[in-house]
């Protein structure tokens, strides 16, 4: 593509940076030197994908390759879109400016469900079929990976094939492939059915689905000898044989998250009951200090970042957290590196290590309590006590804190308005405890901040099976916290249900809604994430259109013994462990955390992780 019309175009929108490349660290290759040219896609704007871990692990996985060049693709913003339109221009990557369908093979993440949309108007931006069935032998090879492929029957359609699990090993293996069958002048087919064969590649074109009458499913069953009954995800066993990746891009135009991360470790403990991510990411698997603190200089150095983030989903359970959070705090207190610790479980210990980081501003503490009760929060496994929450806050007031978050879902299994209720409670509660502190010994302007998303029921979770409030419902929870939280120091903050209502169906969805996002892809939907952009109206038209009911699939009490789109998809968490989950969630009976007690998910089949150091 010539620069040239790219530079005109870029010279006409908002923000211009968001295309250029060129960022610190970015990689430069000579074209004529690579085997395969891969594009990671992100579907969602600059600044959004380049906060995504994901993106920098596999960026720089595939750049170490002297046969390969990735490069990367995010969706573009509005006002891009229609002059690229208006001008016939494909969409093109940073690097080199590449039109997409240029590349060997594109990959999409699958992070949230509701950019499907924008997946499907990158692919017709780069001027490439949207259905793997419409693809010829020079189209490129469409992938996808992330937490929403472990349910990817909504958009198996436009898809060549999904990589399930961990994608430092997986990934080479399928590029290594690629390879093999470029040099072998082999049909486009046979190059699907090679990849079917290796652990974690899913090839959705070689299963065929049959429903009963009522709606559910019947069978799945695959029809080529090459594909595999049943897929398992993919994960590494230890963590401190990857190279992770130390020269971090540093771009001009400010990502959502503008700091690099080091990921400390994979996986979580606890066992929330409503947690898609805890159970996909099981076993734990943790890094040594030894390998953090080295590529934690590493990113400070090649980076010029003043700030450090740890990753992980539960920062505090990370085994030797206070070690490496006081070995970080001494290397880089005295060259003014702010370390940033998310994800903490607030008590005096923690709190003293957040006072001894440089720069923090003692403005903000986050909890999530999630739900109003204990009952409830029995009902979640949530593993988190009033009481908890109550010392937490104390201490944080009694050591100059004046700004809680607090985060609940609404419309979880079981709730009633007496759990609404405790909410409330809870946040007049922490009220009270700031006042009851003398003036002199508390900082000035308190604010609780009560935040409230909409449950939405996800595969792979105990709570797979249960129904979704409808709008009204949810419309209705809200306005009673809106009439209830009434105190001047307490503010509050609500999530769209209609968003979630959609979230909900493409989650627990099946290969018939493939038909409904080609539709709304007709109607002109994009940015569906983005509040400003999302219809729902064209939603329900275009399910009307196919003959779908929507909420068969998220209002819908589903029998344990049903069989569930992602039913031939192993995580390494058995199905009944599930149930039994379930079935102690009804019960009201909490679930010891991992460390505490296995619980025989079957993430121990994997040979490593917490429950298989203990046998």
């Amino acid at each position: 593509m010539e620069q040239n019309n790219i530079d005109r175009i870029l010279k006409k929108v908002e923000k211009p940076c968001r295309y250029t490349g060129n960022e610190i660290n970015m990689c430069v290759k000579d074209l004529s030197k690579i085997k395969h040219r891969y594009c990671f896609c992100f579907p969602d704007v600059y600044e959004i994908g380049m906060s995504h871990l994901g993106l920098r692990i596999l960026y720089d996985l595939y750049n170490r390759r002297e046969d390969t060049y990735c490069e990367r693709a995010f969706a573009p913003w509005v006002d891009l879109e229609e002059l690229m339109r208006k001008e016939n221009i494909p969409l093109f990557s940073l690097e080199t400016k590449t039109p997409l369908n240029e590349f060997d093979m594109i990959g999409f993440t699958l992070q949230y469900e509701m950019s499907y949309t924008n997946i499907l108007n990158m692919l017709d931006l780069a001027h490439i079929p949207l259905l793997t069935k419409d693809r010829k032998d020079n189209d490129p090879f469409i992938m996808a990976g992330g937490p929403c492929s472990y349910n990817s029957e909504p958009i198996a359609d436009f898809f060549d094939f999904i990589v399930l699990g961990e994608g430092e090993e997986l990934n080479m293996e399928v590029t290594d492939e690629w390879i093999k069958w470029k040099e072998a002048k082999e049909p486009r087919i046979k190059f699907l059915e090679r990849i079917a064969k290796i652990d974690g590649v899913y090839v959705p074109s070689f299963y065929d689905v049959s429903y009963n009458e009522d709606g559910t499913i019947k069978e799945i069953k695959k029809n080529n000898e090459n594909a595999k009954d049943v897929l398992t995800k993919r994960i590494i066993k230890d963590l401190d044989t990857l190279k992770y990746p130390v020269k971090w891009m540093v771009p001009y135009l400010s990502p959502a998250h503008d700091r690099p991360m080091l990921e400390i470790f994979r996986g979580c403990i606890r066992g929330c009951r409503f947690c898609q991510a805890g159970f996909l990411y099981r076993p734990v698997r943790e890094k040594s200090v030894e390998r953090l603190e080295e590529n934690a200089k590493a990113l400070i150095k090649n980076t010029g970042y003043e700030e450090l983030a740890l990753a992980s989903l539960s920062t505090s359970d990370y085994r030797e957290f206070h070690r490496l959070a006081d070995d970080l705090i001494c290397e880089f207190k005295p060259k003014n590196v702010n370390l940033s610790l998310p994800s903490l479980r607030i008590d005096s210990v923690s709190l003293k290590l957040l006072d001894e980081v440089n720069n923090v501003r003692k403005s903000g503490l986050t909890f999530a309590p999630e739900a109003g009760t204990q009952r409830l929060r029995d009902v979640i496994n949530k593993g988190i006590t009033e009481e908890d929450i109550l010392k937490g806050c104390d201490l944080a007031f009694r050591s100059g804190w004046n700004n809680i978050k607090l985060y609940f879902m609404i419309g979880l299994p079981t709730e009633t308005y007496e759990d609404l209720q405790g909410i409330v409670d809870l946040a007049n509660k922490i009220v009270e405890l700031y006042y009851a502190i003398p003036k002199q010994e508390r900082a000035k302007g308190l604010v609780v901040t009560v935040s409230t998303s909409t449950f939405v029921p996800k595969p792979f979770t105990p709570f797979q099976w249960c129904t979704q409030d409808d709008i009204e419902t949810i419309n209705k929870k809200q306005e009673f916290l809106k009439t209830n939280l009434t105190h001047k120091n307490i503010k509050y903050n609500w999530h769209d249900s209609k968003t979630s209502t959609m979230e909900a169906v493409l989650a627990k969805g099946d290969r018939r809604i493939n038909d409904v996002l080609l539709k709304v892809h007709e109607k002109g939907c994009e940015y569906d994430a983005w509040g400003e952009f999302f219809d729902i109206n064209k939603w329900l038209d275009s399910f009307k259109e196919c003959g779908l009911d929507p909420y068969f699939y998220s209002r819908r009490n589903i029998s344990l013994d049903e069989i569930l789109p992602w039913e031939h998809i192993d995580i390494g968490v058995t199905k009944e462990f599930f149930k039994r989950e379930y079935k102690n969630a009804m019960d009201e009976k909490v679930t010891p955390n991992c460390r505490a007690k296995c619980a025989g998910c079957g993430c121990a089949k994997f040979g490593c992780g917490v429950c298989f150091e203990e046998r």
